[in-house]
């Protein structure tokens, strides 16, 4: 009897073991793969007509199309944490875009979600959610292994001399940073996401792949296939590398797809593409303002998104959507469900049985995926949508968008149902409705609380290595005459560091750090090639401590040029590196190049705001060579 009692127990055993086996088996997959900035109108498939990409235009045609899915943020560092953590972004902790803001420690991810229910999770490409030495690198947010840039500046290059998996670090042979090496990083990292994918075909799994491509310097090996296409082509040599980036990843997403039918995965492997976030309008000329790609603007009938990258109107926000999962998405399927990035972990959670964290705005798209007699409920609606970035915020219901463009400037109101490109502002007309939206803005913003680094010593490493492991060697002093700054009653700079800045000039390498790098002869110029960043310019710079702060020296450029010499300036001065109040100071300069001291009251604060309303010559740029802060 007690014999076969132990039988019948153990034959439970099996069975729950059996049972349990097939439950991790079947589970399905989860591919999501994310083009860095890939403008809403650029792959093929909306009509581009220079961009070729028929892998992501077969995912189309064999799956959904959608026509508003919006990014998290309208940058990089933001929306990939609003993607990972299902919240938007007046409740993450990632919210400027410094390159290594770090998640909190206790953050819930993606992965973390699913990593209870047995799954793979493996990264690959472009981190942005901390730095190494901080509470938000990959492997203690859930990721069993995370391949490529944790920090944004390292992930400009395609040449750096090393990148990283799990924080260490992977030599990348020949290599020197910029442009200049003999192993092109790319390659590598989806060397490794095609890797994780046919070492876990046997258990569910979550393949996040967040890849560099368009973004950063434009390079692509002039052996890769995607160049021969338009190498010959009558453009700017950026541009044509720019559209055989777009394709070599389209490649890359074809081989993909092809691997996991190789696998025999396909009916149980949901893949998604989509970019970051808005497009940038590159390569803009007199001729071309919108860009040689058209980002932002339809091929065809020419109506474009207002804005670009770094704004909340619909060029910063709209993003190329498609997802693929074979006899469960009904082909050819385009829609026009209003959602964001929040979204994404709680319709992976309804996917694969997982349970989201309590605190999470998105709502699950499932039903729209697959059809609501799949999913057995109706698809839920967003009451509104919130985004808010670098003192921008914009709330999106229905078909009304209110958007403030700036701190203290007036709130504007659109209906997108009509004026998609944002150009009439309808808020006198409609004051029940604005006042709807501020309030529901009011709702959505908590002040912000980011991750901390236990050193910062590793992160500055990386960032050095997109210059080849060290930042650029300044160059012999040539110009004599240049000013130098005052010493008596200044603020040492040392550990001060640049944690936000509206735009740089990165083609002639006029940084934004060079503010605060003690040499006269370099400078800050706001972005100018490849289309203008208008004015208000504004840089915020880290003091490293609270300090006494009494005022402020501003230093024009040395050069033989007046270009962005400012006229109209502001400081602002916070304990926080995402919020200021009113400025401290005001100013009006003038047009010298002897540093201009700006006092103004006694107050405290870690991080000081300078903002750029004017130009001495009225045009619409700005420059800094030195900036100093009077204090103790």
């Amino acid at each position: 009897m007690q014999n076969r009692i132990c039988l019948s127990v153990m034959g439970v055993f099996i069975l729950w073991v059996a049972s349990h086996a097939d439950a991790q088996t079947t589970r399905p997959n989860v591919i999501y793969i994310m083009a860095d900035e890939l403008g809403y109108f650029e792959p093929s498939f909306m009509g581009n007509p220079i961009i070729q990409t028929p892998n992501i235009d077969r995912m189309a045609a064999e799956g959904i199309r959608f026509t508003q899915g919006l990014a998290g943020s309208s940058v990089c560092a933001p929306t990939r944490c609003c993607f990972l953590t299902g919240k938007h972004s007046g409740h993450t902790s990632v919210r400027s875009n410094g390159g290594g803001t770090p998640l909190r420690a206790d953050e819930e991810t993606i992965a973390s979600m699913l990593k209870p229910l047995g799954y793979a999770t493996g990264g690959f490409g472009k981190w942005g959610c901390g730095g190494r030495g901080s509470t938000g690198v990959p492997e203690k947010h859930g990721f069993d292994v995370f391949v490529g840039y944790y920090d944004q500046v390292h992930a400009h290059s395609y040449y750096p001399p090393y990148i990283l998996r799990n924080s260490e670090e992977i030599p990348l042979a020949g290599n020197h940073g910029n442009s200049n090496g003999d192993t092109y990083s790319h390659y590598v990292i989806m060397d490794e996401a095609t890797k994780f994918i046919r070492e876990h075909k046997d258990q569910p799994f979550f393949a996040y792949l967040p890849v560099t491509p368009p973004h950063g310097i434009f390079d692509i090996p002039d052996d890769d296939p995607a160049w021969a296409i338009y190498k010959d082509l009558a453009l700017p040599e950026q541009a044509k590398r720019y559209a055989a980036m777009v394709t070599m990843l389209d490649r890359q997403v074809g081989e993909v797809l092809d691997l996991v039918k190789e696998l025999g995965l396909d009916e149980n492997t949901l893949v998604f593409f989509s970019g970051d976030n808005g497009g940038a309008d590159y390569f803009a000329s007199k001729e071309q303002p919108r860009g040689v790609h058209g980002a932002n603007k339809h091929p065809t009938t020419g109506v474009e998104f207002r804005g670009k990258k770094g704004k909340l109107y619909e060029g910063g926000l709209r993003i190329p959507v498609v997802a693929r999962w074979p006899g469960k998405i009904e082909p050819d399927t385009v829609s026009d469900l209003l959602w964001y990035f929040p979204d994404i972990l709680p319709t992976i959670a309804e996917v694969t049985g997982a349970t989201a964290p309590a605190d999470i705005d998105g709502i699950s798209i499932l039903p729209e995926l697959i059809g609501e007699t799949a999913a057995g409920h109706p698809q839920a609606k967003h009451e509104y949508l919130y985004w808010e970035i670098s003192g921008q915020t914009a709330v999106r219901m229905g078909n009304w968008k209110a958007i403030q463009p700036k701190k203290d400037a007036d709130w504007e109101l659109y209906d997108l149902d009509h004026d998609v490109s944002e150009s009439m502002n309808v808020a006198q007309a409609n004051p029940s409705v604005l006042a709807k939206l501020k309030a529901f803005a009011e709702q959505a913003h908590t002040p912000v609380v980011e991750g901390t680094f236990e050193s910062r010593e590793l992160h500055e490493r990386d960032r050095a290595a997109k210059f080849g492991g060290k930042p650029p060697a300044k160059q012999t002093r040539k110009n004599k005459s240049a000013m130098t700054m005052p010493s008596k009653g200044m603020l040492s700079n040392k550990g001060w560091s640049v944690v936000r800045f509206s735009s740089e000039n990165v083609a002639n390498r006029k940084f934004a750090r060079h503010v605060i790098d003690g040499d006269p002869e370099t400078l800050w110029h706001t972005k100018f090639s490849g289309g203008i960043t208008p004015p208000p310019h504004e840089l915020v710079i880290d003091l490293g401590d609270v300090r006494r702060i009494e005022g402020f020296v501003y230093l024009a450029r040395q050069d033989g040029g007046w270009n962005g010499a400012i006229k109209n300036i502001e400081f602002c001065v916070s304990d926080s590196a995402d919020h200021f109040a009113d400025p401290v100071v005001t100013a009006e300069l003038a047009k010298t190049r002897m540093p201009q001291t700006i006092p103004c009251d006694p107050v405290s604060g870690r991080y000081v705001l300078l903002r750029a309303t004017s130009e001495q010559d009225g045009r619409e740029f700005a420059t800094v060579a030195e900036l100093g802060v009077i204090g103790h």
